[in-house]
């Protein structure tokens, strides 16, 4: 009788039931501006190439002009920030490694931290995209690389949530980041993941964007306007021979801290974006291949990948050219900057909810003393913030997503469900139905 009253008093229900959307994100994604995004990608197309070998003296074209054009956006967006954002040029000197670089090469991220307002929470979250630019020949720093798409976009999404969520008051920090050097092996990102592990910042979600501007494929001309793609890692990367008996035990497989943020991504993107299809897909990134969110997932931070769902390859990589009729080359002619919009409003959603809730509950637990056909969980306050409640998330172990959730004030709760069936997590919740990312409990001892 117990369970079946809990049942009742706390019926499970879907997200779209449980969770209002909060005014001031929905104010925020109703502020991104397609003009805005097409005069970002136009000032980045003028400068020629953004190749990362190109010049980091010329005040008109080249890496370094482009990087000092994102530095001035940044310092002029702070000053909404009544104080809070600070702005710089993360550097660092790269010495030829024989393969993509062939000189030394002084390498920049324009980088822009908003630090949020309550000092007992450490909490931060990154959004990111690669400056450089492109051509056929990954060593060619000269010809026109205009770099629309791939990743002009991406960097359009970074400069529109910072004059954006400039304007806020978030309890936790939020990155800003133009990374160079991913065409040359992620060297930008890989700098500012190394500094992020050896400073111990507590990076919670990096969310990459890498060519989110592009709805039509190449070979079969198809074009998809609803779709974002989210990749994410399912078998953690880093120390994975420390956890992977844990991972086995418990059948956690699918259920890594960038899987749980990809979920996260899907259902708070979806909430706000009208029209916003967010696809899971459960790799890493591309079949074979890389982007600078796999810098900090190889040091162990939750980070994702976000990109359209097609691919072009007439506009990628390629030498400007006309070639039997065909336009070859990443010029801006081929952004839809409806769905470029789109897919900024998603990230502005997703990592304005994630600055603004409650940090996660602390010790999530599950009790196994006994066996049981039902389900116990216990779990602490989070260190800082003060959570409305909690809620208890449920699916089943073949299902991708998360399919009902409980809510409660407690620190604890059993639930009439089998471990064997089902797998569970707990997320904190704010006032304003902003919740954190979900926690796999482990085992209490």
């Amino acid at each position: 009788m117990k369970y079946s009253l809990l049942l009742l008093l706390v019926p499970f229900v879907g997200f779209s039931q449980v969770r209002s959307k909060d005014a001031e994100i929905k104010k925020y994604v109703s502020e991104v501006s397609s003009d805005s995004l097409k005069s970002y990608i136009d000032k980045l197309v003028g400068f020629h190439t953004r190749h990362t070998l190109s010049s980091i003296d010329d005040k008109k074209q080249g890496i370094g002009a482009a990087r000092n054009w994102v530095l001035g956006k940044f310092k002029e967006y702070a000053g909404n920030s009544g104080g809070r954002m600070e702005v710089y040029l993360q550097q660092g000197d790269i010495q030829p490694d024989g393969k993509r670089i062939d000189k030394m090469v002084n390498l920049g991220n324009p980088v822009a931290f908003l630090k949020g307002t309550d000092p007992n929470d450490k909490r931060i979250f990154l959004i990111s995209a690669h400056l450089d630019s492109r051509v056929t020949d990954v060593m060619n720093r000269t010809s026109f690389a205009p770099g629309a798409n791939d990743d002009g976009s991406g960097v359009s999404a970074v400069i529109e949530a910072a004059r954006i969520l400039s304007k806020s008051s978030f309890p936790a920090s939020v990155i800003f980041v133009a990374f160079s050097g991913e065409e040359q092996s992620l060297l930008g990102s890989k700098l500012l993941a190394d500094q992020a592990k050896k400073e111990n910042l507590q990076i919670e979600a990096v969310l990459n964007n890498d060519m989110i501007g592009n709805p039509k494929a190449g070979e079969t001309g198809e074009i998809n306007t609803r779709t974002l793609r989210v990749f994410s890692e399912g078998l953690p990367y880093a120390e994975l021979d420390k956890k992977a008996m844990t991972i086995r035990n418990l059948g956690l497989e699918n259920d890594s801290e960038s899987r749980q943020l990809a979920r996260y991504i899907k259902e708070t993107a979806e909430k706000y974006v009208k029209g916003l299809e967010v696809k899971l897909i459960y790799r890493n990134d591309r079949f074979l291949r890389g982007g600078d969110h796999s810098s900090f997932v190889n040091e162990g931070f939750p980070s994702v990948r976000l990109t359209e769902y097609y691919e072009n390859y007439d506009h990628q990589h390629q030498d400007v050219r006309v070639e039997n009729n065909r336009q070859y080359g990443d010029l801006a002619e081929f952004i839809d900057y409806k769905y470029l919009q789109k897919n900024v409003a998603a990230n502005i959603a997703v990592l304005a909810s994630l600055a603004k809730s409650t940090p996660k509950p602390e010790h999530v637990e599950m009790k196994v003393k006994e066996l049981t056909n039902s389900t116990t969980l216990q779990w602490e306050r989070p260190k800082s913030g003060t959570p409305a409640g909690y809620y208890v998330l449920v699916r089943e172990t073949d299902s991708p997503l998360w399919q009902k959730k409980i809510f409660t004030t407690e620190l604890s709760v059993k639930i009439p469900l089998s471990k064997d069936n089902y797998i569970f997590a707990v997320q904190t919740a704010d006032p304003n139905g902003n919740v954190s990312v979900a926690v796999i409990p482990g085992i209490a001892r």
